[in-house]
This record gives C-alpha cells, sequence and structure tokens, in this order.
C-alpha cells in the first residue's frame, strides 16, 4: 500500500500548478465582468503572494505538530474552498477576501511537499514532480479557455478547477495512514520536535545565502516568463505572435526539461545539475544580448527555459544534506517564502526600468540576477561543506 504514495503526491504537485497559472487565464473576462481596471489583477496577486509567504514562513511550526500527510490535505482543502469561493464570487472585495485562504493553502502545501520529496525520494522524482507542477500549470488554462470558448463564464472554469481540488482534498485524507506508514521507523520528520525560529534559521551557515539564491533564481523566472514577449517585440522586432509563441516555449522548456533532468540525476548530483542549468542559462542570455537574426534571440529564450529546469527542484532536494533533516523544513519554508517575494518584487521593478528607461535592459536584467544567483550558490557549497 505504500508504493500507493507516491502516485498520490505526484497527483499534489499537480494540484500545486493548477491555481498558480488560472487568474492570469481568466482575468480578461473577469474584470470586465467585475466592472474593475484591468491593473486589479495585481492586487489579487499580491495578496496571494503574502498569504503563501506567511504560511511558507509557519511551514516547519505546523508540519512537526500535524505531519506532512495533514498539511498537505488540509491546505488542498483550503485552496479548493477558495478557488470555490472564487466561483461564487461576484464583487471584487469577494475575490480579494477568497484570495487570503488561497495564498495560506499554496505556501504550507509548497513547502511540506517539498520537504517530505527531499527527505523520503530521489532528486529525480523531485525534477518530475516539478514537471507535474509544470503540467498543472498547463492544464488550468486549457479548461478556462474551453469553458470561455464555450461561452461559458469564467466561474465555470474555477468551479472545474475547485471540484477536482476537493476530490483531490479527499483522496489525501483517505491515504493519511500512507503518509504514516512511510515515515514509520524513521526520524526524519521528527527528528527535533522544537521549531527552529526565525531568528536560528538565519544565523545557520548557508542560510543567507540560499535564500538569495532561491529570491534570484524565482525572480529571474518571473521576469523571463512576463516580459518575453513585450522585449522580443519592443527591442527585436519580433511580430506579437511570434512572440507570444516563443514565450509559451520558454514555460515548455521548463517544464519538458524537468522530465529530462530527471534522468540526468542518475548520473549528477544536485550541485552539478544546478551549475549546468545555470550554464544553460548563461548561454541563453547570451544569445538574448548578442546583435543578430532575431532566431538567435527566440533560441535564447528557450535555452533559458531549458536552464530553468533543474535549478528550483536541485535546491530544494539538496537542503537536508546542506543543513540536516532536522532542520530542512524550516531551511525549506523560507526558501519558499524568498521564491514568492523574488516572484512579488522584481518583475514590477522591470516593468519600471524598462517603462522609464527602455525594455533593452531586459538581458542585462537576467544577468546581474544570475550572477548574484551563482555567487550566492557557490558560498552556499563552500559554507555547508565545511558544517
Amino acid at each position: 500500500m505504500v508504493q500507493l504514495l507516491l502516485p498520490i503526491i505526484y497527483i499534489s504537485f499537480i494540484s500545486l500548478g493548477l491555481p498558480d497559472s488560472l487568474l492570469g487565464s481568466a482575468w480578461p473576462s473577469m474584470y470586465p465582468a467585475l466592472g474593475v481596471p484591468v491593473s486589479y489583477a495585481g492586487l489579487i496577486s499580491m495578496i496571494i503572494s503574502f498569504g503563501t509567504i506567511v504560511s511558507s514562513l509557519n511551514s516547519d511550526r505546523l508540519t512537526r505538530a500535524l505531519g506532512t500527510g495533514k498539511v498537505t490535505a488540509l491546505s488542498v482543502a483550503m485552496t479548493a474552498a477558495a478557488l470555490f469561493g472564487f466561483s461564487v464570487s461576484t464583487q471584487f472585495w469577494m475575490l480579494c477576501l477568497w484570495a487570503v485562504p488561497y495564498g495560506l493553502g499554496a505556501g504550507s502545501v509548497d513547502a511540506a511537499l517539498n520537504n517530505y520529496v527531499a527527505l523520503h525520494y530521489k532528486s529525480r522524482h523531485m525534477s518530475w514532480l516539478h514537471c507535474m507542477w509544470g503540467i498543472g500549470t498547463m492544464i488550468s488554462p486549457m479548461v478556462m479557455g474551453r469553458v470561455l470558448a464555450g461561452g461559458g463564464p469564467w466561474t465555470s472554469g474555477y468551479r472545474y478547477i475547485a471540484l477536482f481540488q476537493i476530490l483531490l482534498s479527499a483522496v489525501l485524507f483517505f491515504s493519511l495512514p500512507l503518509w504514516q506508514s512511510r515515515t514509520a521507523g524513521t526520524d526524519t520528520e521528527t527528528a527535533s520536535t522544537q521549531a527552529l525560529s526565525l531568528g536560528q534559521v538565519f544565523r545557520l551557515p548557508g542560510a543567507r545565502e540560499v535564500m538569495l539564491c532561491f529570491f534570484c533564481y524565482c525572480a529571474l523566472e518571473t521576469t523571463a516568463g512576463l516580459w518575453a514577449s513585450s522585449y522580443l517585440t519592443l527591442t527585436k522586432g519580433v511580430a506579437a505572435g511570434t512572440a507570444a509563441s516563443f514565450a509559451s516555449l520558454f514555460y515548455i522548456g521548463i517544464t519538458a526539461g524537468r522530465a529530462a533532468c530527471g534522468f540526468l540525476t542518475l548520473k549528477f548530483n544536485d550541485t552539478q545539475m544546478i551549475r549546468m542549468g545555470q550554464c544553460i542559462l548563461a548561454a541563453g542570455v547570451l544569445a538574448l544580448l548578442l546583435p543578430g537574426p532575431q532566431i538567435l534571440a527566440l533560441s535564447g529564450l528557450v535555452l533559458v527555459g531549458l536552464g530553468c529546469a533543474p535549478i528550483y527542484p536541485s535546491i530544494i532536494h539538496s537542503t537536508p544534506e546542506h543543513f540536516g533533516a532536522d532542520r530542512s523544513q524550516a531551511v525549506i519554508g523560507i526558501q519558499m517564502a524568498s521564491a514568492y517575494l523574488g516572484n512579488l518584487a522584481m518583475p514590477p521593478l522591470f516593468g519600471l526600468l524598462a517603462n522609464n528607461i527602455t525594455p533593452a535592459l531586459f538581458p542585462f536584467y537576467l544577468l546581474a540576477l544570475l550572477v548574484l544567483m551563482v555567487f550566492m550558490h557557490e558560498q552556499l557549497v563552500r559554507k555547508t561543506s565545511r558544517c
């Protein structure tokens, strides 16, 4: 029966991706119906991000108190309730209200599941699980698009995804004995009964470095995904339709790259995978920087996506090795918080630079984040290898 747990975790990672891309795909239909400006999507996104940061920072305490299985089940149930709340909302303030449990549920399950997989499974599963997250981010826009194309309201799209999350919540609650069986006889999840405070985590050798490394990576990934099309169109003269297609290839590159990385981890360790991704990223940014035909810039964007593929899952999987199994949940919690802070702050900052200076700064912006990420990762490896 324990073998059933891994497929359940895979499905859970798909469910993590489902809400992440839903708002963006539905918003063009949502804001006219709600009678609000198009920019109000940013307010909802900020509420969700703040909730996710808060729950990520408290994931160590919650997981030690309840266990990964219960945290996962309760968090998915919370996001299911929030998605259903979105589906019955008729006013913007109602969306803001439901965005609170939306974010709180997402952060807890993300940190808890990532730590559980890092402790109990090989690196290849971490890569494949994050590939499942990518599949989830592709499924929900397809569902929403199908609903809207058929003349249905955006609320129906949210309701369909909510029903899937409700079904998954039921599966997770019924699977709770499997989580207990998987950890029976081990002390990896409860090696320390005392949750670490933020101050204690910050004092760990390498903690600040891994936070900044994660911040830079997620800032780079989100900025690339958000502004790539605009850069290609405004700076490289690429047609809007072509730029949009290659921007989608950026995400496909991440998803397909993580599927391939699962096999590469059979030969390379986490540190080697991270460095490999950083080298591919550097090649992609260089292609964006160099003058030349449009295909050079388009290929560079795809390379950036492929380079991103191994970094996120490999950093997470290496956390118990760098910091110890008893402290990995606390560290992964602050890594998740750093990730969402990077997502929240850095893409709008580039928007200001592009608006007030020039969008041609895009590859230089990515390069600065990449250089800082590489430096912080090497510092992390140096500091934790001494411990």
